[in-house]
């Protein structure tokens, strides 16, 4: 059985859903898991619903039927009047509109998980309708039943073990959609894994019903040495290793998901990044072996970092307990650590703030040690750097700190 994982991107309107037909037909797929992510940027929105349900502003309705209607111009396009999916499409409004009714927990995590899944459900429903419409014989799947997790919402953990024998009872002949995302705690509440968590929901599938091959399908031609965005003539990646791709997600590469990769290695399962707008090209293949495939230097830049120099108040020396005391505070106010560089004196770290607790880690940190900063930084890594790489970077930007160990390259810069 195939396991294919859809974004958002590929299925923002009733043309990418088309195409993703288009792509399972060309590919003649008989037997497949498809998990699919909201449509567009429908987490965004749901998550602006969750703002105004929690603040109980009166736009809250407004926003709600933003949601609404943008699916509902969907479903209009590709199905005919009198569809079941315009009741289904009803049904999982009102389960909605229902939460919000009977709700008593205010906790922002929580209801973070019961409304912002939404966006999946409503996806795939629509999904699974139109593939049966247009012949294609599919089964919806409520992924909450299959992937089981902690109660740690927003960020769950899965619990293997109950998420291996359920998804190991599904029928390996068939196409079912399903969502990525979300699973389910022991109190039957809905959980989610973490931002851009359904590549992992991807592979949690192909991990437990031991497929060979797991493919990614995105707006882009695979995995590239560096964001096109930033990058003028960006290399495409034919080959990558697991331990690449885990090395690239760690210093911040945002085509693979970090936690995606590592249940596909324990497994020797093969991950394929390919884009849904050209099926003529194979993408990036990621598996044991070979670091890269072709050997070029790999850029990754980080923005909006935090460059601190931290220094004892009474000019001592930098030792393991000012270290401690620091780590500590990195850790209770959720500060990231990107890079680190020790002196006798300073202390030198570039960190990324991504819960919004800077001003307060700065009141605590600042306390005990003399603390300097500069804000909205760019961290450059180059792995497999050379020194025409590195040359590049340096001519484009002021550097504040560059660190070299072996083939990896940090620069900070304004």
């Amino acid at each position: 059985m195939k396991v294919y994982k859809f974004g958002g991107a590929s299925v923002k309107d009733a043309k990418g859903i088309q195409n993703l037909t288009h792509i399972l037909k060309s590919a003649s797929v008989e037997d497949a898991l498809i998990v699919v992510s909201a449509m567009g940027k429908m987490t965004n929105a749901m998550e602006g619903v969750l703002e105004s349900y929690l603040r109980k502003e009166v736009e809250l309705t407004y926003k709600v039927n933003q949601v609404k209607w943008f699916h509902f111009e969907i479903i209009t396009e590709l199905f005919p009047e009198g569809h079941e999916i315009f009741m289904d499409f009803e049904l999982v409004m009102g389960q909605l509109a229902g939460f919000f009714a009977t709700n008593k927990s205010r906790k922002y995590d929580f209801v973070y998980d019961q409304v912002v899944g939404f966006g999946e459900l409503l996806s795939t429903k629509i999904i699974a309708a139109y593939l049966n419409l247009v012949g294609i014989d599919c089964t919806w799947l409520d992924v909450r039943d299959y992937v089981k997790t902690n109660s740690h919402y927003r960020e769950a953990s899965v619990d293997w073990h109950k998420t291996n024998q359920r998804i190991s009872r599904i029928n390996t002949k068939g196409i079912f959609v399903t969502q990525g995302f979300l699973g389910c705690d022991a109190k039957g509440k809905t959980t989610t894994l973490g931002r851009e968590g359904s590549d992992f929901s991807a592979a949690i599938f192909a991990y437990c019903m031991g497929t060979s091959e797991l493919t990614i399908w995105k707006d882009v031609e695979g995995v590239l040495n560096a964001d096109p965005r930033y990058f003028d003539d960006a290399v495409l990646l034919n080959r990558i290793s697991y331990n690449e791709s885990l090395e690239m997600a760690f210093y911040g590469a945002s085509v693979i998901h970090p936690k995606t990769i590592k249940p596909l290695e324990n497994k020797g399962i093969n991950l394929r990044v390919r884009s849904f707008l050209n099926l003529e090209n194979s993408g990036t293949l990621i598996s044991k072996g070979q670091a890269l495939e072709p050997e070029v230097p790999c850029f990754i830049l980080k923005k909006e970092q935090i460059f601190l120099s931290i220094s004892a108040k009474d000019f001592s020396f930098m030792v393991e307990h000012n270290l401690s005391d620091i780590f500590k505070t990195f850790h209770q106010y959720k500060m990231k650590v990107n890079l680190i560089q020790n002196s006798a004196l300073s202390f030198s770290v570039c960190i990324e703030d991504k819960y919004g607790n800077f001003d307060r880690f700065l009141d605590a940190i600042s306390r005990d040690f003399k603390v300097s900063f500069d804000k909205y930084v760019k961290l450059y890594t180059i792995r497999h750097a050379t020194n025409e790489a590195v040359k590049f970077i340096e001519a484009k930007n002021q550097v504040l700190l560059k660190q070299m160990t072996g083939e990896v390259v940090q620069i900070v810069s304004n």
